[in-house]
């Protein structure tokens, strides 16, 4: 226990910490053919949409396609440029045609995938921060959930019941009230 002088006298320091655990759970399938029909066909989708990807840089070519609530689905795929931070991943690139193209409409479920020269494609991957940022404002502006299903262009796939297990402690627009 640390301790602390003040005039001559020892005082404990008692140091109270609750120790918490963030926990997700998820659905784990040992490929596509073990989804639904709608789910490999959405899937399938993503992963055809892949070589319409610009990614003539890092040559890791990304197809997102999403399902809307009102049956209609939007497509987005990786755009690169030389100058890297002007590049968009292929998840902001849907969520801004959705919320263009279908104002207020919210998104039940989008199929991530990937395709590459350098890498094999043949397991998840998750979409990265900055993308959770924009899945989780999307899904709290639509105040409904987004399932995600994410998959190489084989292998297994996870589906992810909310955007909001992928970013836990969250900045929101709760924190600018």
């Amino acid at each position: 226990m640390p301790l602390t002088k003040f005039r001559g006298i020892v005082v404990f320091n008692l140091i109270y910490m609750t120790e918490k655990k963030v926990e997700f759970s998820y659905e784990e399938f040992n490929d596509s053919s073990e989804l639904n029909e709608a789910d490999a066909l959405l899937l399938n989708e993503a992963r055809k949409v892949t070589v319409d990807a610009y990614a003539p840089y890092s040559n890791f070519h990304v197809g997102a396609i999403a399902l809307l609530e009102n049956g209609e689905k939007v497509v987005g795929t990786n755009q690169e440029n030389a100058s890297y931070p002007v590049g968009i991943c292929a998840e902001r690139v849907l969520l801004g045609s959705a919320a263009t193209l279908f104002p207020n409409v919210a998104i039940k479920t989008m199929a991530i995938s990937y395709n590459s020269k350098e890498v094999k494609s043949d397991h998840p991957i998750s979409p990265c921060g900055m993308c959770r940022q924009a899945l989780l404002e999307y899904e709290t502006r639509t105040e409904k959930p987004i399932r995600i299903i994410l998959s190489g262009q084989e292998g297994k796939v996870f589906i992810i019941n909310t955007v909001k297990y992928l970013l836990p402690f969250a900045f929101t627009k709760s924190e600018l009230k």
